[in-house]
């Protein structure tokens, strides 16, 4: 009786163990099957008998169809606001072209001289109208997806070059000599936006380096990374605001006064973390600034 007892016990936990692993192997399945199809986007009630799920099931359903509305909201906010970026980079493109083309006929006109600051102010205001619309597009479009990077392997001296070009007169115009040690070198980017990058780096530079400074710019390639280094002889970063600078609408608590809206660093930082790179400044006060754009080689 005993020995009939044992195998009684022995037979009906087998049938237990093998019940509760069949169960568990169906859950499991059930579970993959919920994501494959959350992954896909698909997923609704509708992919599911509540009466055969476990409690981890129902609250997995439950989660991933929160999670599918959640995920078309997003979209939907997406396409709205790529609808806004349209709007208003399209309404105000014209306004702000057709200031600058009646000031430039203002200068033609016989004006009082005391008339001539006036319009110099108005044509300086329109521009920096125009150039923080353009950097506000910009981010705007990176940060919503509406704009994708797409990196392919290449040189960046003809980038580099391009973008000290374009920062020359406005350079000498303050006594200010840009400096290139070296631009060759290999990586993988997007080149507009990396010229991009690049410019707003320099035009940081040169704004807050004093007439008579210097900015140089130097390319370092490193095992995994190729390094745009932009240095300058302004008045350097205090160490508290270092991490500070690449936030969006930052500005240092000494240049307050300065042009600008603190665009510029952040559309930087984006740029660079959407190609698989990152940015960073090393800075002491009163000894200038060295932001580095680096870059993947691979």
């Amino acid at each position: 009786m005993t020995i009939l007892a044992i195998i009684t016990v022995i037979i009906i936990a087998t049938c237990i163990v093998f019940w509760y692993r069949r169960r568990t192997r169906r859950i499991m399945e059930n579970l993959n099957r919920m994501l494959d199809i959350a992954i896909q986007g698909d997923f609704t009630e509708e992919h599911f008998d509540e009466s055969m799920l476990s409690s981890v099931e129902n609250k997995l359903a439950n989660y991933l169809a929160a999670s599918t509305t959640s995920a078309k909201n997003v979209q939907a906010e997406k396409d709205k606001i790529k609808t806004l970026i349209a709007d208003i980079s399209h309404q105000t493109k014209t306004p702000i072209a057709n200031i600058l083309l009646y000031t430039q006929l203002l200068r033609e006109q016989s004006l009082p001289e005391e008339s001539q600051p006036c319009v110099d102010s108005l044509e300086s205001q329109s521009r920096k109208l125009q150039s923080l619309i353009d950097a506000l597009v910009k981010t705007s479009r990176l940060e919503s997806g509406i704009i994708s990077l797409r990196p392919s392997a290449g040189n960046l001296a003809s980038v580099i070059q391009s973008a000290i070009s374009q920062l020359v007169p406005e350079a000498e115009e303050k006594g200010i000599s840009i400096v290139a040690e070296s631009k060759d070198a290999d990586a993988v980017f997007d080149p507009k936006w990396t010229e991009e990058a690049i410019f707003n780096l320099l035009d940081n530079a040169v704004k807050y380096t004093p007439s008579n400074g210097e900015v140089r710019v130097h390319v370092t390639s490193y095992e995994l990374f190729s390094a745009v280094h932009i240095s300058d002889t302004g008045p350097g970063i205090p160490e508290e605001e270092q991490p500070k600078v690449f936030q969006r609408f930052y500005r240092g608590m000494e240049h307050q006064n300065e042009e600008g809206v603190g665009i510029g660093l952040y559309l930087v930082r984006q740029i660079a973390e959407g190609q698989g790179g990152y940015v960073k400044v090393i800075s002491e006060k009163g000894m200038g600034s060295t932001f580095s754009l680096y870059l993947p080689r691979n």
